[in-house]
């Protein structure tokens, strides 16, 4: 297949290419910038220039392609909302030209907001999110374009996609943990976090374009519910820094943008997944990679 990648020079989207080309797929990236074309050209995928904010550009390169992955996403906290509108905006340019066609169109979305609908609970893959919650209007696109003939999928990433590399909510808990001197978690630090090793992650993408069923909600997650005080005490080991347990009130001055994702109680199930696509997490878990101590290498 020749498959159109959106982030594909990110941390998740590296991972994807090269699995992608593993699998004997062409890949066409899109391309922001020179150093992103060069390292897609380094990597032995093609590049399309153009970025979420060139709808004209998105259509083409879904347009030309058997098959989309939609990774890319405006990572900007301070300008949320407008990252969110990006998103969707992309995600129906793209689901226009993939009308009828039925190519397999792939999206990608969070078990966060699962916590925002269910809070305290499993999350499955069955558990519908409302377009209101973030990013729940471009996963729900998606979904319904398997009624307008695109077998479209939607893999819900944990919130901690970890491995080598990753410049995610784990190096930026690490690097709070750096500057305040102090490794925290809210209350008694037993709410889930699910986690998924990134290679594992890429994957489940590469057989949710080649095989899943139109309408599929997919689940990367590993782990399914990794306590967040077990994660603060690994990182006050390897920091060598006191592990401490703020109140909630505490928690956006400490955690600053992150404060309001800390204390969410996420946990989340992949039976589904694991059961429709034969995907099975085989790289190392969240604690034990952080056991292997590359987070703390600088």
């Amino acid at each position: 297949m020749r498959i159109f990648v959106t982030g594909a020079t990110g941390f998740v989207g590296t991972a994807v290419v090269r699995e992608l080309l593993g699998a004997g797929h062409q890949v066409v990236g899109l391309a922001r910038s020179d150093s992103s074309a060069e390292a897609l050209t380094a990597a032995g995928a093609e590049v399309h220039r153009g970025s979420l904010d060139d709808l004209d550009s998105l259509r083409s390169g879904a347009a030309a392609a058997d098959g989309v992955i939609h990774l890319a996403f405006k990572h900007d906290f301070s300008d949320f909302a407008n990252g969110l509108k990006a998103d969707l905006r992309a995600v129906e340019a793209m689901g226009d030209v993939l009308e009828g066609t039925g190519k397999p169109f792939v999206n990608t979305s969070g078990t966060l907001m699962l916590a925002l609908t269910l809070p305290g609970q499993l999350g499955t893959e069955e558990v519908l999110i409302s377009s209101d919650i973030p990013r729940g209007a471009s996963e729900n696109t998606v979904i319904a374009l398997a009624e307008r003939g695109v077998r479209s999928s939607v893999v819900r990433l944990s919130p901690s996609v970890h491995g080598v590399g990753d410049q995610g909510f784990v190096p930026t808990l690490i690097n709070i943990a750096r500057t305040k001197g102090v490794s925290a978690y809210v209350g008694d630090g037993s709410n889930r976090w699910p986690a998924v090793h990134r290679l594992d992650a890429a994957r489940l993408f590469r057989l949710a374009v080649e095989s899943a069923p139109a309408g599929s909600r997919l689940h990367g997650v590993g782990d399914e519910g990794v306590p967040f005080r077990d994660i603060a005490e690994v990182i006050g080991r390897h920091l060598n820094v006191p592990v401490v347990s703020i109140s909630p009130e505490e928690a956006e001055a400490h955690f600053s943008f992150l404060g309001s994702f800390v204390p969410a109680d996420n946990p989340a199930s992949s039976a589904r997944t694991q059961e429709l696509l034969g995907w099975r997490p085989e790289h190392p878990a969240l604690i034990a990679d952080l056991e292997q101590g590359h987070y703390f290498s600088k």
